[in-house]
């Protein structure tokens, strides 16, 4: 009779079991299957296997962040956040750890412990950056600087309507002035770093792009992770030539390992127009004689004429991610700005792919990136043709057509052209592209000590041409019928870079050694022709030879090539004791073939101090006062001043 109730109690813990693993495979876990024993001791194997964990994840501002990795460490189990932050995620016990990542975001960890809800709260990778900028070929930490160099991360740049990215620093940075001249979208921002340094050089400071050079336009600004300024001649002295007005380093954001793949679409719409405009006389005022205009019969408002309600979207679209040995990311940015005054636009995609792959136990990094860059300008160039100023300026009793249909012109009158007839009478198109290919590769044989190779290619190259109908101002006042001209230009820069450093760190000491090398090719090429008097306005731009000017001799044609070289050795060592006492030193040796054979080298020197005291004893008892430092700096930087072969002898064909 025992064995018999021994066998019954058996049967119905079987049956227990074979439920329970019959639901949790339903809820899609994994079945665990346990030696027969009794019910309790079953059920108990069967939960302590898996483990259900929910919570929302969410910035220190309390914003749930969509898209960021939960996966359980060690293993490919994961899941990301829904549109609300939320999240929930089945582990395989409470011996498992979460680790939650997130582009621009420090990546956490947390024990899940008995599971349950567990709301994460991320902190800015820019709180862990905030303690390191980046200089010149590298990075230091921000107690050890002892330049002019100032750093701004993601989440302190400006938000909104971004036109490019030096719209992102404007009014961040001391001494940085950012503007544009004018509104047409494809006005670029002038930057001036400290007023303008050069009489007959440029002002506009050097930009890299993760160390390559380039413009504000090839990179997208939501793909910034950081912007850092070097705006002294300690800190710029070791890109010689190129650094005299300033250094902007800009570094971009890249895939994380050990993270799963993650998809993010940002993007935004805009209407713009003249938000106040100047209040002028119109039609009624010169008819009760309150200036001297002639009365022509007509109400016209010119302003009205040529502007609009202007449209711009921006969309983005980034995928990234990482395994153990290996990151990568992916992005996609569209952009058309449209202006206010008509047929100006700005239309322009980007496109960036990176990818890294650590081997040999992280001792070798292979990392390739490669940009692209298409950009198309509307027909009309409204800062250089004046069109605002022949709108404000034009008869509000004029019409703008004349009863046959031409556009109503008045060329009695100096500079005093119809804007709507400008607008209406040329057409062109107006294209770009930017390539840029960069291969990186570094090797860490012992720790602390890194040796990088960098290779890069960067080809720009444009594609204009353009017509100017019979009817066109310039046209019809020398009584010309049409002008068309077509030109393509291609810049080529070939970049080869060598450096090797190392750091150390004992007791209260910090010593950091970096040497380099530069060596930089540039290739200029382009062509161009044009000519005028077409019978018909039918072919634009697409029969340059149909024009009588060329056989009457008077149609243009020309090309060009050119190239140069720019060489660089540099090294800079850094010292810091304490996190007091801080020195700084480094040195460029460059060479220029633009220069003539007695002058292509210059050796750029620079020394910088500096002295925390707010770290220093006496300074203890002043609590009010966070960080107080002294710096002293002293540098030399250089100008490159004229095109290649200035310096050489030349004659020019046809002379006697």
């Amino acid at each position: 009779m025992k064995t018999h109730d021994n066998r019954v109690l058996f049967s119905k813990a079987l049956l227990k079991a074979a439920t329970c693993l019959f639901l949790t495979a339903g809820a899609g876990m994994s079945p665990v299957f346990a030696l027969p024993g009794t019910a309790e001791s079953m059920k108990m194997e069967i939960t302590q296997q898996t483990v259900t964990v929910s919570g929302v994840v969410k910035d220190k501002k309390g914003e749930p962040i969509i898209g960021a990795n939960i996966m359980e460490k060690g293993t490919t189990n994961g899941t990301i956040t829904d549109f609300d932050g939320k999240y929930t995620l089945k582990v395989k016990s409470a011996q498992s750890v979460l680790t939650i990542s997130y582009i621009g975001y420090k990546t956490q960890e947390i024990p899940v412990g008995n599971g349950g809800k567990k709301d994460i709260t991320m902190q800015d990778d820019s709180e862990l950056m905030d303690e390191v900028v980046v200089i010149g070929y590298g990075t230091q930490r921000k107690g050890d600087v002892t330049s002019a160099v100032a750093s701004v991360k993601a989440e302190d740049f400006t938000a909104g309507k971004i036109g490019d990215a030096a719209e992102l620093i404007k009014g961040k940075v001391a001494g940085l002035t950012i503007a544009k001249g004018s509104g047409d979208p494809n006005a670029e921002s002038t930057i001036r770093l400290r007023g303008v340094i050069s009489l007959q050089g440029g002002s506009t400071p050097l930009v890299l792009v993760d160390g390559i050079e380039g413009g504000l336009g090839t990179v997208s600004p939501e793909n910034i992770a950081s912007i850092d300024v070097l705006k002294d001649a300690s800190a710029a002295a070791i890109y010689g030539t190129r650094g005299a007005n300033g250094v902007i380093l800009i570094t971009t954001k890249n895939g994380q390992r050990e993270s799963r793949t993650a998809a993010k679409y940002s993007g935004y719409m805009s209407l713009s127009k003249f938000g106040k405009t100047l209040d002028f006389y119109g039609a009624e005022e010169i008819r009760q004689g309150l200036t001297n205009y002639a009365d022509k019969g007509y109400d016209t408002d010119w302003l009205d004429a040529v502007s609009r309600t202007a449209f711009t979207h921006n969309h983005n679209f980034n995928i990234s991610g990482g395994s153990k040995n290996t990151t990568y990311s992916a992005d996609f940015t569209y952009r058309k700005e449209e202006g206010v005054l008509l047929e100006t636009y700005n239309e322009e995609m980007r496109m960036r792919f990176d990818v890294s792959h650590w081997m040999l136990n992280d001792m070798l990094k292979v990392n390739f990136n490669m940009v692209k860059t298409f950009h198309k300008n509307g027909p009309i160039d409204a800062a250089g043709l004046g069109i605002y100023r022949q709108a404000i300026m034009r008869n509000p009793t004029e019409p703008i057509w004349n009863e046959d249909g031409t556009f109503y012109e008045n060329f009695a009158v100096n500079y005093y052209y119809n804007p709507v007839g400008i607008i209406r009478e040329q057409d062109g198109k107006y294209n770009s592209e930017n390539t840029r290919m960069t291969g990186n590769i570094t090797f860490e044989p012992i720790k602390n000590w890194q040796t990088n190779l960098m290779l890069s290619r960067r080809v720009t190259s444009d594609h204009n041409r353009g017509y100017y109908t019979s009817e066109y101002f310039s046209q019809k006042s020398e009584n010309h019928t049409g002008y068309a001209y077509h030109s393509q230009n291609e810049y080529t820069t070939d970049n080869l870079e060598v450096t090797s450093k190392y750091n150390h760190t004992w007791n209260k000491h910090r010593f950091d050694a970096l040497v380099g090398y530069n060596y930089q090719y540039n290739v200029n090429e382009g062509f161009g022709a044009n000519n005028y008097d077409y019978p018909t306005d039918f072919y634009l731009w697409n029969n340059l030879g149909l024009g009588t000017a060329l056989k009457d001799g008077k149609a243009g044609m020309s090309s060009y090539k050119n190239d140069n070289t720019l060489i660089g050795f540099f090294g800079r060592v850094s010292y810091g004791y304490d996190n007091k006492y801080n020195v700084l030193l480094s040195v460029r040796r460059e060479g220029s073939s633009k220069f003539g054979e007695n002058n292509k080298w210059a050796t750029f020197p620079s020394v910088s101090l500096g002295w925390t005291i707010s770290n220093e004893k006496f300074m203890e008892g002043l609590t009010w006062l966070n960080n107080l430092k002294l710096r002293a700096g002293y540098g030399v930087t250089g100008v490159i001043v004229g095109d290649s072969y200035n310096s050489l002898t030349r004659y020019e064909y046809g002379s006697p």
